[in-house]
Formats: structure tokens, sequence, C-alpha cells
């Protein structure tokens, strides 16, 4: 009955790969699949954020002391999630698979990732939903992909396009979200992987789509920016200035999490007891700190409508980059980039504390930036997202410093499998 079923499908696919005589274009199957898988992939993080949002409103009713028992229940049960259930990987794994595995993202593990990380995000980790999305949904492309007897390039470009779905999704940018699948697989050439661009645009459109009518998403900047008008050509000199300090904080975030990583590698304990010591120490700084907890989503505006002492500001900045790196290293599931995002926008309020004169939206996005390129080594989609996220519609400045950033991260990047040499595939 299952052979039946794929040659009925076979046949079918066949009929959709003529060309349409009713125009002058012509639609094979392929553009089908890709919207198709888009269509998928906008449903997964619709039903995925509705799911997130109603967790997290429910542990937000805890407050003080309770912060910390909160995540430290949290960040056991989602250790013996992944204990039981099956180790879901984090994004180092994503891209090791598509670059040496034939582009094979396996979803068996993806009920895992979901629970788990619905936890992690949830609770109030330093970590965002992005992974979670681009893991499932990308599996979600492989799936397809075998099931329509899709194999090397093609097969690859299918995961590559569920990727950038579920990355469109959340960020709401088809075009940084296509660009970042790519640019996020390799440490220089960012183009490595193009021909599936068009896959990844238009599996992102369908996926936009469909995720703004599920959760009623609108056009517009998500955080509340002060309007910048260009002052001439300094502006592209402090975004290069700006970007070096940013560089510098992206440094001691990469030393702070390879540091945290010794730590919990220096003895083999249960992924359980990691997870639970990892939500003990969030609980902690959060507990001290409310607006580190979270990914920053909401939390960024919030920092730039509260006007903070300078003290106050070092301490977020402090104690978000130990938040995020506690979280990446102990077991916790999700992504990093938005908490990244979090610690620029800190850090362009420090400067513009010291430097009144500075404009502060330079400031802040050229930060946000360089951090996020030096650690992801993705200057161009940063590029698209931040402008998409913020409304800033000067795209050079942002250039410049995701530029400063990506030129000035350490040699060996932060994610591994960034660096290594493509093996043979045989």
């Amino acid at each position: 009955m299952k052979i039946k079923r794929r040659k009925k499908l076979v046949n079918y696919l066949n009929i959709l790969d003529q060309p349409l005589r009713f125009n002058h274009f012509v639609f094979g199957r392929v553009f089908f699949l890709w919207a198709l898988l888009g269509l998928i992939g906008g449903c997964i993080a619709g039903v995925y954020w509705i799911a997130l949002e109603f967790l997290t409103h429910q542990l937000a009713f805890f407050e003080g002391f309770w912060v910390i028992v909160v995540m430290a229940v949290c960040g056991l049960l989602a250790g013996l999630i992944i204990h039981f259930i099956g180790d879901p990987g984090e994004i180092h794994l994503i891209v090791n698979n598509i670059r040496f595995n034939k582009g094979r993202l396996d979803p068996k593990n993806n009920p895992s990732m979901i629970l788990s990380s619905l936890l992690c995000v949830a609770s109030g980790g330093s970590l965002g939903p992005e992974a979670p999305l681009v893991q499932v949904t990308g599996s979600t492309g492989t799936w397809l992909g075998k099931v329509f007897r899709l194999k090397g390039e093609e097969l690859r470009s299918l995961s590559i396009a569920g990727m950038a779905s579920g990355f469109t999704a959340l960020f709401g940018a088809p075009l940084g979200g296509s660009l970042f699948s790519l640019e996020i697989l390799h440490h220089k050439h960012a183009v490595e992987y193009y021909r599936a661009i068009i896959p990844a645009l238009v599996a992102s459109c369908f996926s936009y789509i469909v995720f703004a009518l599920i959760i009623h998403l609108g056009l517009g900047a998500v955080w509340d920016l002060s309007a910048y008008e260009y002052s001439g050509l300094f502006d592209f000199g402090y975004a290069i200035v700006f970007g070096i300090l940013g560089t510098i904080i992206a440094w001691i975030f990469i030393y702070c999490t390879k540091s945290f990583k010794k730590i919990f590698d220096h003895r083999p304990l249960p992924i359980y007891i990691k997870t639970l010591i990892g939500g003990v120490l969030l609980g902690v700084i959060a507990y001290y700190f409310p607006l580190t907890r979270y990914f920053g989503h909401h939390e960024i505006n919030a920092l730039l409508d509260q006007r903070l002492s300078i003290t106050v500001l070092f301490g977020i900045l402090v104690f978000k980059i130990i938040a995020i790196a506690i979280t990446v290293t102990s077991g916790w599931r999700g992504g990093f980039i938005i908490p990244l995002f979090f610690v620029g926008a800190t850090l362009g309020l420090i400067i513009h504390y010291f430097f009144p004169s500075t404009n502060l939206t330079l400031a802040i996005i050229s930060c946000m930036a360089a951090i996020n390129s030096c650690a992801t080594r993705t200057p161009m989609s940063t590029t698209i997202l931040l402008a998409t996220l913020t409304g800033f519609s000067y795209l050079i400045p942002i250039l410049f410093a995701s530029l400063t950033g990506y030129f000035l991260a350490p040699r060996i990047p932060f994610i591994g499998p960034q660096l290594k040499a493509l093996k043979e595939e045989h």
C-alpha cells in the first residue's frame, strides 16, 4: 500500500513538473515543493510561538526568590527530557550535518528539541527560539526531500530552505533569514551554497505569510529606537569605532563561553545535573538583574525605555554575557542571536552615557551588528535583519559595523564546524 501511494505521488509530481501553458512562465515541481515546505515551516513556527507565549506567561507569575526555583526545576526537566528522549544537539550539529552529512538533518530528535527548548526559553534562559525552529524546520526539509526522492545538492538545498523558513518566521525578514541560512554554514565562503538561495527565499516568503496569519504579525520595526538622521561621513567612522567596541565584547563573550564549557566538562555529569546547575545559576542572576532574564525579544524595548544608572547598565552587560555563556554550556537549548543583540543594545547605551553627543541609535545598532557578526560570521544577514527589526533604513553604517566585527573575529570561529574543510562525499 505504501509503495502504491509513493508511485501515485511521483506521477502527480511529474504532472506538476510539466510547463504551464497559459502564460510565459515555467513552474517546475521544485517550486511547489519549496512553497509547501514554507507553508509547513510557517505552521510549525506559529504553533511553537503560541505554545512559547502561553508557557512564558504561566511561568512569569513566579517572582522574587521563586524565580530561582522555577528556573532550577525547568532546567532539571529539560535535562531529563534530553536524557530520556534524545539529545537534539545544538547549532554546531546543524552546521556540521548540512556541510558534512549530505545536508541531512535527522528529525527523530525533534520532540526532544521542542519540549526542552520550550522549557528553557519560557522559564527565562538567555537563549532564544531561533535555533530550535531552525533545527525543526530544517529537518522537516530533509524529511520532505526524502519523501520526494531528492538526493545530493537538491536535498541539501531543501534542508537549507527549511532552516530559512524557520528563521524567517521568527524575525520577519525573508531576505535576511535566507542569507543567514547560507552564511551560518561557513566562516569564509558565504556563497558556498548559493544555489540554495532561491529555494530559501521561496520557502521563507510562504513561511512568513503563514506565521503572520497565525499570530497576527504586522509589518514594522520590533524595537523602538529613535529616528536616525545622517550627519555626514563621520557616521561611517563612528560605526567602525562602535563596531570595534562591540567586537571586544564579542571576544569577551566567546572567551567566557569557552571558560564555562571547560568548567562544565571538567567532570562527566549527567545532562540533567548540568541543566539543573545552570538553572540555579541563571535564576540567581535573574533575581538580582531581572532584565537579564529571557532572551531579550521584549526586554530590549524595556531596556531602552528605562533610564538606568551606569552602574546598573554595567551590571546588566556583565551578567547578561555570563548568563548567555552559562545557558549555552550547561545544556540548555536555544539560540543566542537575540540575546547578543540585547548585549549590543546595552553596550550602545553605555557608550552614549559617556559620550552624549554620539547618536544613540547608531551606537546601539552598530554594537548589535558587530557582536553578532563576530560570533556567528554572518555580516550580510545581520545587516538586513537589524534593518528590518529596528526600522533603520540606512544599511551602509550597519554594514560597516558588521564587517568590522566579521574581520576582527577570532581566527577559530565560535561555531566550530564553520571552519572544517569539506570532506569528500561518496
